[in-house]
């Protein structure tokens, strides 16, 4: 089965959305990760939910798990907030992933290889089979969509 059959579609968002809107997105569709295209839907990067859920946590709480205790519910919810205040593009600029991409022609092994090399939740589909990454995403394959395919009856 080659990428084209295998791809389904898939929400996006570009870098001048609301860092808070693409959490919503993500949180309300259950997501893995969320997929970042430009204006010509060419794959920009891919932002795993890790990543939102990391910008809500205070630095000093990462390195310390056990400080996360003293905050109550409204406070979480105050910080969860804050990414209102930024942008995907700024998310971005944290900790850039670039988001993998294949061809239409590219086999089930292939993405395979290409998510577990990339440690990505999903990789998307390009229309251009010679040069994926100039392509527009024509759909995403995530890893729950691939074990399908991959795994025996």
């Amino acid at each position: 089965m080659r990428a084209r059959e295998l791809a389904v579609e898939y929400p996006t968002v570009t870098p001048d959305d609301s860092a808070l809107d693409a959490a919503r997105l993500l949180a309300d569709q259950g997501l893995p990760g969320l997929v970042v295209v430009d204006g010509r839907r060419r794959a920009v990067a891919v932002i795993p939910g890790s990543r939102l859920v990391r910008q809500i946590v205070p630095p000093h709480v990462r390195d310390d798990p056990a400080l996360a205790r003293v905050y109550d519910e409204p406070h979480a919810d105050r910080l969860a907030a804050k990414l209102g205040d930024r942008s995907v593009a700024e998310l971005l600029a944290d900790e850039r992933r670039t988001l993998p991409v294949v061809g239409p022609d590219a086999t089930a092994m292939e993405i395979a290889s290409v998510m577990a090399g990339a440690r990505s939740p999903v990789v998307a589909v390009s229309d251009d089979e010679e040069h994926p990454e100039r392509g527009a995403v024509i759909g995403v394959v995530t890893a729950a969509h691939l074990l399908n395919r991959l795994l025996p009856g």
